[in-house]
C-alpha cells in the first residue's frame, strides 16, 4: 500500500442517508465539484437507505419493470446508477465511501484504481478480521475482476460477495465509489434472489451475504473505522464537517 505523504483526503462523515435518488445525486454533484476544482480530493462515508442500483445494461432488460416493483415489495428503492456493472443491493448495514480526487488524466489510471482501492477494501476487512481477498467468485452477483470477497475459516469452500465497486470518470476528475456489506444479510439475499429472477439473470445466492456472516458481531462502525485506517495508510486523512459540504 502506497504510504501517506504530499497526498491528503478530507473525511466527511454523513450523519444520515439524503435518500436513495439523492445519495447517488450528491456523489455526482460533489464529482463536479472535485473536477472544476470547487472541492478538493475527498472520502464521503455514510449508511444507505435500502437501496438496489442497477446497471444501464439492466434498465433495458425485459423484465426489469416487474424486477424494479420487486424492489419496492421488499422494501429496497430500485434505482438506475451511471457507472457501469449490474444489480447491486445495499441498506443501512452496509457502509458506501465515495473517493473523489481531481485528475487531468483520470481515464488512463482507471482499471489501476479497481485494483488498488479493492485491495485496501480487502486489507481494510482482514483488519476488521474477516479472510478477505481481491477477485470474482463464481456465481457472484455483479460480477467483477476486482470485487472483494470474504472465505468461512469454518468452511473455506464458503465464499461471499462482500464489496462491490463502481466508478464513474469524466473529464478532470474520478469517483470510485464502493458498497461494503457489513450485517443483516438476509434482507439482501431476498431483493438480489427476486431481481435476478425477474431480470433473467442467472447467478449463486450463496454469494450474497454480509461480514458478519464470517465473523459474528462485526459492525459498521468497527469496519468504518477499519477502512478509515487503511486509507490513513494511502493518504493523510483530515476530518471535514458535512454540514459545510451539503451547503456548498
Amino acid at each position: 500500500m502506497q504510504q501517506a505523504g504530499p497526498r491528503s483526503l478530507t473525511v466527511f462523515r454523513q450523519p444520515s442517508s439524503l435518500g436513495a435518488a439523492e445519495d447517488l445525486d450528491f456523489a455526482l454533484e460533489l464529482l463536479r465539484r472535485v473536477k472544476t476544482g470547487a472541492a478538493g480530493p475527498l472520502l464521503r462515508l455514510y449508511r444507505p437507505v435500502p437501496t438496489l442500483a442497477f446497471g444501464q445494461r439492466d434498465a433495458n432488460l425485459r423484465g426489469f419493470d416487474a424486477a424494479a416493483q420487486a424492489c419496492r415489495d421488499l422494501g429496497f428503492e430500485p434505482l438506475v446508477r451511471k457507472a457501469g456493472g449490474r444489480a447491486a443491493a445495499y441498506h443501512p448495514g452496509s457502509l458506501v465511501i465515495d473517493h473523489l480526487e481531481p485528475d487531468a488524466d483520470a481515464i488512463a489510471g482507471a482499471k489501476a484504481r479497481f485494483a488498488l482501492f479493492g485491495g485496501l477494501l480487502a486489507e481494510a476487512l482482514r483488519d476488521a478480521g474477516v479472510d478477505a481477498a481481491v477477485g470474482e467468485i463464481p456465481g457472484e452477483y455483479c460480477p467483477g475482476e476486482f470485487s472483494v470477497h470474504g472465505t468461512d475459516r469454518r468452511d473455506p469452500a464458503r465464499r461471499i460477495k462482500l464489496v462491490g465497486t463502481a466508478q464513474r470518470v469524466v473529464s478532470g476528475g474520478w469517483l470510485f465509489s464502493s458498497a461494503v456489506i457489513v450485517s443483516d444479510s438476509a434482507p439482501i439475499r431476498a431483493v438480489l434472489e427476486a431481481s435476478y429472477a425477474a431480470l433473467g439473470l442467472d447467478w449463486d445466492p450463496a454469494t450474497a451475504g454480509a461480514a458478519d456472516d464470517l465473523v459474528p458481531g462485526l459492525d459498521v462502525d468497527a469496519v468504518e473505522a477499519a477502512v478509515l485506517g487503511a486509507y490513513g495508510r494511502y493518504a493523510a486523512l483530515e476530518d471535514g464537517d458535512f454540514r459545510t459540504l451539503a451547503a456548498s
